[in-house]
């Protein structure tokens, strides 16, 4: 890759190795037994879809670092990709979530197979576990061999130690805090141990620490990477309730209906008077499901209330920050227009 950032070419170099990576996974499943093949195909399927922008924070962290184009960290970067897959699977099974991309989740993909013994719901679920776990062992193993001496691949230890634990705190802080008080402090500590760090800051580090980058630069990157992290997170949050299903690919009113403690939500309870909040606990804090047109009344009323403009400029303040950083790290040129591209592609879409 030149200097030049092409992100399309950059996406197709990263399909390409996490497709090879998976082809070879994949067989080795089926050499076991061929009923294996719903695993086998899924785990060719987890990494199928994606910007790359994990993997793209990575190859950039080395590259702002000082380091050339190579292969090898292009690998290591890919494994970041296997982190997301990892974590999409787990979160689609913890909150039953039915659609990714426009296509069955994993759960409710193995739940269609034929399971004379057992029921399809134990089964779809117990499949979709292992295969999150499984994706988590192999971004692991790709970036142990990436290719990467010995000597750099040791600097991204403790990274990889703190990635795990901070995301999996991350998604426990959401499961603990769901159907509590709503709160915006909470609600953006959940936002940035459960995407915000493994989506930006983590990439971001683990690039510039197998290049290694100085401390001062590695901090930089944090300055950077967090209120970025942040920032993608809640246009995720904005998308998943307002925006065009047909180009998100997700269920409507998902985050609603289960109850997540999002930043919009606590938005609209800090703005809501006391009937409002009354129809706020009665829709979200019932003791069944709520239906699609009290949950379409909660999305009007967050609209209403404001709370929709709010995150935008929530977003908008964090792009802001976290491009003006750039302008203090006194990068290369090329690695400057990357992450400043990179921000707004984080931040600014429609899916």
């Amino acid at each position: 890759m030149s200097d030049v950032w092409v992100p399309e070419a950059f996406k197709a170099r990263t399909d390409a190795v996490l497709a090879g990576f998976l082809d070879e996974e994949a067989a080795e499943l089926l050499a076991v037994d061929e009923a294996l093949d719903p695993l086998a195909e899924a785990l060719r399927a987890a990494a199928r879809h994606g910007k790359r922008l994990r993997a793209a924070f990575c190859y950039w962290g080395w590259r702002a670092a000082g380091q050339p184009d190579s292969d090898a960290l292009m690998r290591a970067a890919a494994a970041m990709e296997l982190v997301h897959a990892a974590a999409v699977v787990h979160d689609d099974l913890i909150d039953d979530s039915p659609l990714r991309h426009g296509r069955p989740t994993a759960h409710h993909a193995f739940a269609a197979l034929p399971h004379p013994r057992r029921g399809p719901r134990a089964t779809g679920r117990a499949l979709a576990l292992l295969l999150g776990d499984h994706l988590m062992a192999l971004a692991g193993r790709l970036y142990a061999e990436s290719g990467l001496p010995a000597a750099y691949l040791s600097r991204g230890r403790p990274l990889w130690a703190a990635l795990a634990r901070e995301l999996v705190a991350g998604e426990a802080l959401e499961i603990l805090h769901t159907g509590g008080p709503p709160d915006t402090g909470t609600s953006l500590k959940v936002v940035r141990y459960k995407t915000a760090k493994y989506t930006v800051e983590h990439p971001l580090l683990l690039g510039g620490l197998l290049a290694g980058a100085p401390a001062a630069l590695r901090e930089g990157f944090s300055r950077y990477g967090l209120p970025l992290g942040e920032a993608f997170q809640l246009r995720d949050d904005l998308l998943g309730l307002f925006g065009d299903p047909a180009r998100t690919g997700k269920a409507p009113l998902d985050d609603l209906r289960a109850g997540r403690p999002t930043v919009l939500l606590a938005e609209t309870w800090r703005a809501a008077g006391p009937a409002q909040r009354e129809l706020l606990r009665r829709v979200l804090g019932g003791d069944g499901p709520a239906d699609d047109d009290a949950l379409r009344e909660v999305r009007a009323l967050m609209a209403g209330l404001g709370a929709p403009a709010r995150v935008e400029r929530m977003i908008a303040g964090r792009v802001e920050e976290a491009v003006r950083t750039l302008d203090e790290l006194g990068l290369p040129a090329a690695a400057h227009r990357a992450l400043t591209d990179l921000a707004h592609r984080a931040a600014v879409r429609h899916h």
